[in-house]
């Protein structure tokens, strides 16, 4: 059974007058490798990949902006801003350049990092993401909601975005656990990420990534599909595409396959 849970506790720094919350595994010395979660979830969502990585890598992993322990300091901000949260903790940690794995909003962030903070990165994996998630229109329409009516009126429906049908059957315990991580979110650090998605458009800059690139797309993703992942491919020269039997938060759902292709990639 998939072990998920939001008592990983580590470390904090401050970023831009907010309080950043951080966990690292392995030794340092070794090659450093990022991990950034998505959207309303928090850095426990990385448990099995750091477990199974740990002892290749430092592996730093942390809570977005307004997501888990993280403040999200209570103003707008844009990709711009997650992507320097990133190089502010790796300044943080005296680290020159890491290894970077984003899913879905982390995905965001990671495309950001490559088209303008390449020296700070080896390689890069991009999870369930796309140049653009959705359309505006819907996450301002989020963003209004649990603005006004709390974390709850987005949590119920989350399982089916987020896993297939098969996965909430066999691993109702795990579904449930991630749902209640993302009702406790703040809902002003949710929906602040939810106008981040709104704003953000990449499509014009992933073709300047020469960052050495893996792209993991789920084939049962409803919300990053197959196709967002090949055409993230065919902008991004050398690019890789593995697809995964898995929806949307493939790390959970293909941990295993998902930590294999990571392992191959970064090693």
């Amino acid at each position: 059974m998939t072990q998920i849970g939001n008592d990983t506790v580590g470390q904090t720094c401050d970023v831009d007058g907010i309080r950043l919350h951080y966990r690292t595994d392995g030794e340092r010395g070794k090659p450093c490798l990022v991990l950034s979660n998505s959207l309303g979830t928090d850095l426990s969502m990385w448990d099995a990949q750091a477990a199974a990585l740990a002892g290749d890598f430092f592996v730093v992993r942390y809570d977005t902006r307004g997501h888990g322990r993280s403040a999200s300091g209570g103003a707008s901000f844009g990709i711009d801003r997650l992507g320097l949260d990133v190089v502010a903790l790796l300044d943080h940690l005296d680290i020159e350049r890491a290894a970077f794995c984003g899913i879905s909003m982390g995905g965001l962030t990671g495309q950001w990092l490559g088209i303008h903070q390449p020296r700070r990165l080896t390689r890069l994996v991009l999870a369930n993401t796309a140049a653009r998630i959705g359309g505006a229109a819907p996450w301002q329409l989020r963003s209004e909601q649990v603005r006004r009516d709390g974390m709850a009126a987005v949590a119920d429906s989350a399982a089916t975005r987020w896993f297939t049908p098969q996965f909430i059957e066999r691993e109702a315990e795990t579904v449930a656990r991630l749902a209640g991580i993302l009702r406790s979110q703040d809902a002003d650090g949710y929906a602040a990420c939810c106008d981040v998605l709104a704003r953000t458009d990449l499509h014009d800059g992933v073709g300047t990534i020469a960052v050495p690139t893996l792209i993991i797309a789920g084939e049962h993703d409803p919300v990053t599909t197959i196709d967002d992942g090949r055409w993230l491919q065919q902008q991004i020269a050398g690019a890789r595409l593995a697809s995964l039997p898995a929806s949307h938060i493939s790390n959970i759902e293909a941990a295993d396959m998902f930590t294999a292709q990571l392992r191959t990639f970064l090693l």
